[in-house]
């Protein structure tokens, strides 16, 4: 069945986690994208969950139900209920616990497509629950690896990276003196900068002590906080650094920092799928070294600007920085290569292309493509 051109299919997108992450970040970015293409869009997750009020700011409705808990009844009649009584015309799940009981529950209600993301790069503990969506869909090649590998068939899982609004991250002169003059930095400093949450696969440990093997007009800014920033202002102290780390904070509109940063030094050594971080670094024209996993290097394939590192090298990362930091810092024309590339792989228009081919394929297709 093809919907017709009057009929805007409804997405729904079903997501269990409590927390604020690049997965919950591509959650809302698909609602904002599919709405701005003239679709009807919601969202089912667990009460208090940090999607709830960013997608109400955004007015994006929003069901909310206690838990998606398999092993109770009632929370499978009241997900029935609410997937019966929406009636989506595609529903994504994207954590283990709404995809158990989402994914089949949709499609005995006769949802036209049941789609699962995946958001890391990582084992899964079973591959059961994947048989009930109609297509998985990976947020980079190295998960779709990673997922044929276990035996999921190659043909049903669909690459669709996360997009990024690439004006938001464009480099500004005007941006990178207002930040560098606010934290006082001079000109002669040298900001090795990373934005995500302070958790410990993030790697912020190793760029500590790469920082401690560098010279002292190297500084380290960290956007972002969690649970680890004790250990790593602890971390801070203990290795003299209280001087050259800046701890920024979170913050919601990360875009400008990266305006103040020189070098970007991406640390994860897990479970990443596409970092948003990574993306959005490249994008405001910056160089990069970065731990040495799959789903890294695919995207900094091409990248000239770029050093790949194995976690916990201090020796070659402190290398890696500075052979990039001798190049021309913030050059218009090497910004503005890297810019392109990275826009025309990571930009929004590229994810929602490919969403619409996959839709396309069972027959969902999105209003402004509709045949008049």
């Amino acid at each position: 069945m093809i919907l017709k051109a009057g009929n805007p299919p409804l997405i729904i997108h079903t997501d269990a986690s409590r927390s604020w992450g690049g997965q919950e970040m591509r959650v809302l970015t698909e609602l904002r994208e599919m709405r701005a293409r003239g679709c009807r869009v919601a969202l089912i997750t667990k009460v208090n969950a940090a999607l709830v009020q960013r997608c109400m700011r955004a007015a994006i409705p929003v069901y909310q139900v206690p838990d998606f808990n398999k092993l109770n009844p009632g929370s499978w009649l009241l997900l029935r209920q609410l997937i019966r009584r929406l009636k989506p015309t595609v529903l994504n799940t994207h954590s283990s616990e709404d995809s158990w009981m989402a994914a089949p529950l949709a499609r005995r209600a006769g949802v036209q497509l049941v789609l699962r993301t995946r958001h890391v790069s990582a084992p899964v503990s079973s591959i059961f629950s994947y048989r009930f969506p109609h297509a998985i869909l990976a947020c980079s090649e190295a998960i779709a690896a990673q997922l044929a590998s276990q035996g999921i068939a190659r043909k049903r899982i669909s690459v669709v990276p996360t997009g990024n609004d690439a004006a938001r991250f464009q480099f500004s002169t005007v941006r990178r003196n207002e930040l560098r003059s606010r934290y006082g930095l001079n000109e002669s400093d040298i900001i090795i900068g990373n934005v995500g949450f302070f958790r410990d696969y993030k790697g912020h440990a190793f760029i500590l002590d790469t920082l401690a093997a560098l010279e002292p007009k190297y500084k380290v800014m960290l956007v972002g906080d969690g649970e680890l920033r004790p250990a790593l202002e602890e971390q801070t102290k203990r290795l003299g650094l209280d001087e050259r780390i800046i701890f920024a904070g979170h913050q919601e509109e990360p875009e400008g920092f990266y305006n103040a940063f020189d070098l970007f030094f991406f640390a994860s050594y897990a479970a990443e799928g596409v970092s948003q971080s990574l993306v959005q670094a490249l994008l405001n024209g910056l160089p990069v070294v970065s731990s040495s996993l799959p789903s890294n290097e695919e995207v900094l394939e091409g990248v000239i600007n770029s050093r790949l590192v194995q976690y916990g090298d201090v020796a070659a990362a402190a290398e890696a920085l500075g052979a990039l930091a001798a190049l021309p810092r913030r050059d218009p024309q090497a910004m503005a290569v890297q810019y392109v590339t990275i826009n025309a792989r990571y930009g929004l228009a590229t994810m929602v292309e490919r969403l619409a081919a996959v839709y396309a394929r069972y027959g969902v297709i999105l209003p402004s493509e509709s045949p008049s």
